[in-house]
């Protein structure tokens, strides 16, 4: 059974200063690395400017609290060295916190696309979701969804790789496209060796994705290439003997082909009918 959310209003919230130990992470919290030269820029802000949004905590039983939202400010404030940190404390089961959490991660800009596809496949998983329903609650088409969670089909190393170097959503699109996960690796190692392009990616692979040619049809269509040849041959000889040239045609047959020998005596070319004689 869904759970429905029920939003306040500024009004009803108040800001409170809460002991910054007593803040622990959200365990549903999609992202799994932080970048300490940006949570560094953004104590700067704070430092200069304060704190203009609160984060969104959870009260526990143990009596701590749970980020549901803005762990980087958390961060960002444990390193100025500040003892507390203002914050709006709101009651919520552990299925909204997780919601809570997840959405507001998405729809960061900041998110890597794998945590975003991680996050969104947690979002199904807590709600029970269709991905048109997920698509729905996101604001996102659910081709765009369905896109974003086929990015999970690739093994966990080849992800790291497309992460350590700083390709594309779309260079992952493309990589995913190829079913066989060793060729995946392989044309990842050669996209990274060669530096491609998104344009340059989607070539490349489109090109170790597209149907090989069928080598027994164009094997038959030579043997009847063949075969017509030879008729032809057997057929100006035919009209050779019935002139009265006295041609002939032997067959000699090795292991590796057949060597057709026509013998004209010379003689014989001063009965041979012009439009059969050699040019």
């Amino acid at each position: 059974m869904m759970t429905t959310l029920k939003l306040r209003s500024k009004t009803e919230e108040k800001v409170e200063l809460i002991p910054i130990y007593k803040i622990a992470p959200n365990p549903a919290q999609p992202r799994k690395t932080f970048d300490y030269e940006e949570i560094s820029r953004l104590a700067d802000s704070i430092s200069k400017n304060g704190l203009i949004q609160p984060v969104l905590l959870r009260k526990m039983p143990d009596g701590g609290y749970n980020i549901i939202s803005g762990e980087r400010r958390v961060r960002a404030i444990s390193m100025l060295g500040r003892e507390n940190v203002p914050a709006i404390v709101r009651e919520v089961s552990d299925t909204q916190s997780a919601t809570l959490a997840l959405i507001e991660n998405i729809q960061r800009k900041d998110l890597s696309f794998f945590e975003e596809a991680r996050a969104i496949e947690e979002l199904i998983r807590v709600w029970g979701l269709s991905q048109d329903e997920t698509a729905q609650k996101l604001g996102k088409a659910q081709s765009t969804v369905a896109n974003k969670l086929r990015l999970l089909k690739l093994p966990e190393d080849v992800r790291g790789e497309i992460e350590k170097h700083g390709l594309t959503e779309r260079h992952a699109r493309a990589i995913v496209s190829v079913e066989n996960e060793e060729i995946q690796r392989k044309v990842l190692s050669r996209i990274i060796e060669k530096g491609m392009n998104v344009a340059q990616t989607e070539e490349y692979i489109s090109s170790v994705t597209a149907p090989k040619k069928d080598k027994t049809n164009s094997k038959k269509y030579m043997v009847k290439d063949v075969r017509l040849f030879l008729n032809t041959i057997n057929h100006a000889i035919d009209r050779m003997v019935l002139s009265g040239v006295d041609a002939k045609l032997e067959i000699q047959e090795t292991e590796e082909r057949f060597d057709y020998i026509v013998t004209i005596p010379k003689e014989g070319q001063k009965r041979m009918p012009a439009a059969l004689k050699t040019k």
